[in-house]
């Protein structure tokens, strides 16, 4: 199966376009990743802080199903609300955001995606980058591990980047 995705927005402006394709990706990688026990169960949580845009572009591709589990977006003011949270992504490119994100959600068995290049070097697990061809990704495979996550060798195959 394909990671990459057609944005599909011919009359979306492109900050638009940019959130829809950074929304695909995502959930590309929850099809490709597998939770520690127990498996998400009737419903399938997207999370999001921050990135008006690209919370917008979730709702949309998670109206597909995960699985056996309905989609459902949940957007975030704090770290204390992720506890239903399968995937979060954090939106901000300010480091001293994404560190609080981080270490609050240090021991969570969560898929943290970050959409700046700044996420990559703060903790994400990925981290969206665009660049002058397209979009691309980078992994931190240890991190993942660590948080109990498995990532498929189709996506780690795929990535720009994996530490």
């Amino acid at each position: 199966m394909p990671l990459l995705w057609a944005a599909g927005a011919a009359c979306a402006h492109p900050g638009q376009e940019e959130a829809q394709l950074k929304a695909a990706f995502i959930y590309r990688f929850a099809q490709f990743t597998q939770w520690p026990p127990p498996p998400p169960g009737r419903e399938f949580n997207y999370c999001v802080a921050g990135d008006r845009e690209l919370q917008d572009a979730l709702r949309v591709v998670a109206q597909k199903p995960m699985g056996q589990a309905a989609g459902r977006v949940l957007v975030l003011g704090s770290p204390a609300e992720a506890g239903p949270c399968h995937v979060l992504v954090l939106g901000f490119s300010g480091r001293q955001e994404l560190q609080l994100w981080l270490d609050a959600l240090a021991d969570s068995p969560l898929l943290v995606v970050g959409a700046s290049a700044e996420a990559f070097r703060a903790g994400a697990i990925i981290a969206l980058v665009l660049e002058p061809n397209g979009m691309a990704f980078r992994i931190n495979h240890s991190e993942a591990k660590r948080r109990g996550l498995m990532l498929s060798s189709q996506m780690l195959k795929l990535a720009r980047e994996v530490k």
